[in-house]
């Protein structure tokens, strides 16, 4: 009877020990944030979307690194798309309501981030697309759940006029110019088209619109026709092997590379290191920041992760363009955590939900940029109900045959012409889909 009562005590001390056990890992876990990841290290685009997805990843590790967010660390799981759109929308249905749900899901694909703003209201999830996406969600009145944080397409385009109007000495002097936009034939190329088209009637400029097939590589018959027509300068809206296949063709042509201008997607070392001392001259509009291998965020990086033998991907590519977005993207999303805790506790998980508030109250000064590691890379962000982008500088910078070098002063964006075209596409997308736009009590939720 003794054994029988010892053996059962035994059992009760096991399974409480295993209730607890169990318990303890159930309250680690909800502890962590959880980030879905979605990349591409496979297929056409692979060459740029790798540096961005190990910045992206190094970035999360590097919070954990410092204690996590209010002491909340960072969960993670990545989910390859390919850049195929609906792939991308599968890698979001499996990975939406996994580790207590998603915090925040950044495409990194204009064509899936199109599609995932039909999905994300009803999950109540935040879309981060910093950099690209629909330029109209910059409209926080009626995308309520869009972040195109620190720029739009409408923004680079527009940067990029103005930088060319500099050139030229005034934009009264863009008067009877050609402009040729070369672009993906896809929702990411189209974008710049109604801002570019707006500029031309604006100064008096010829733009012609030539589209490259996916994946970029056939673009002979592009540049015969650049050649014949003669424009005075080339908007390269590429991605991937497009932007390497077209500066090798301007080459071949004859075609002045410091004529060509790339969006910022089409300015980072994979585009130009084949061609070399070929692309000398070619310049790109980027998003605040460039390379960055001085930065006090990489310096970081470089000690706690990659000197613990933790990076996501080879040390020599750390601080380059790309893997410098990658960075920043993530830093933008674990910011609109951290500005989450201050309303709804610190020290908690964030909801999906309650991450969108955040989001939609950053308020990131110089001040915090510089304690985050990032002094010199990028100016303020604010955002607020109507404005989900809180920032529209750029620069730019121009490969000089061995590395890119800053060649512009901070160009803002007119916000005096991008307002009412944002507002416009805005309340056209609202009556296709039937939305009413924010009142001042949906700003405060």
């Amino acid at each position: 009877m003794k054994i029988r009562q010892l053996v059962l005590a035994a059992s009760m001390v096991a399974t409480g020990l295993t209730g607890a056990m169990v318990s303890t890992q159930a309250a680690a876990q909800a502890k962590e944030q959880f980030f879905p990841v979605l990349v591409y290290r496979t297929g056409a685009y692979a060459p740029n979307g790798v540096p961005f997805a190990n910045g992206y990843v190094d970035y999360l590790k590097l919070v954990n690194e410092r204690g996590g967010v209010n002491g909340v660390k960072l969960s993670f799981e990545e989910c390859e798309t390919g850049y195929a759109t609906d792939r991308g929308v599968e890698c979001y249905e499996r990975l939406k309501g996994k580790n207590g749900g998603a915090t925040v899901f950044q495409p990194l694909s204009t064509g899936i981030t199109f599609a995932l703003t039909e999905k994300a209201p009803g999950d109540k999830i935040p879309l981060v697309t910093a950099g690209y996406g629909r330029s109209e969600s910059q409209d926080g009145g009626v995308f309520k759940w869009n972040f195109p944080l620190a720029g739009t397409y409408w923004v680079a385009a527009d940067t990029i006029i103005q930088h060319i109007a500099n050139k030229e000495g005034g934009a009264d002097k863009l008067k009877g110019k050609k402009i040729t936009l070369i672009y993906h034939d896809s929702p990411f190329g189209k974008e710049p088209i109604p801002l570019l088209q707006e500029r031309a009637s604006m100064h008096g400029f010829t733009l012609s619109l030539l589209p490259v097939t996916h994946p970029g590589v056939e673009q002979k018959a592009t540049w015969l026709q650049i050649r014949q027509n003669r424009p005075d300068y080339v908007i390269n809206w590429g991605w991937g092997v497009m932007n390497s296949t077209a500066l090798k063709e301007a080459q071949a042509t004859g075609f002045p590379r410091e004529k060509i201008y790339g969006v910022w997607w089409a300015g980072a070392e994979p585009d130009v290191k084949d061609v070399g001392a070929g692309a000398k001259g070619y310049n790109a509009v980027m998003m605040q920041h460039g390379a960055e291998k001085g930065a006090d965020v990489i310096k970081e990086t470089l000690t706690k992760v990659h000197g613990k033998n933790q990076g996501t991907g080879p040390k020599e590519e750390v601080g380059d363009v790309l893997y410098m977005r990658g960075m920043m993207s993530a830093m933008l999303a674990v910011e609109g955590v951290r500005a989450a805790q201050e309303r709804y506790g610190k020290g908690k998980v964030m909801t999906g939900e309650q991450v969108r508030y955040g989001l939609e109250n950053l308020d990131l000064t110089q001040a915090k940029l510089d304690a985050l590691g990032f002094k010199g890379v990028m100016r303020p962000i604010s955002t607020s109900c109507k404005d989900h982008m809180g920032a529209n500088w750029a620069r730019i910078h121009t490969w000089n045959g061995t590395k890119f070098e800053w060649s512009s002063d901070w160009l803002k964006a007119d916000e005096q012409i991008l307002n009412p075209m944002v507002k416009a596409a805005a309340d056209k997308y609202a009556a296709e889909k039937k939305l009413t736009r924010r009142d001042a009590k949906d700003c405060q939720s």
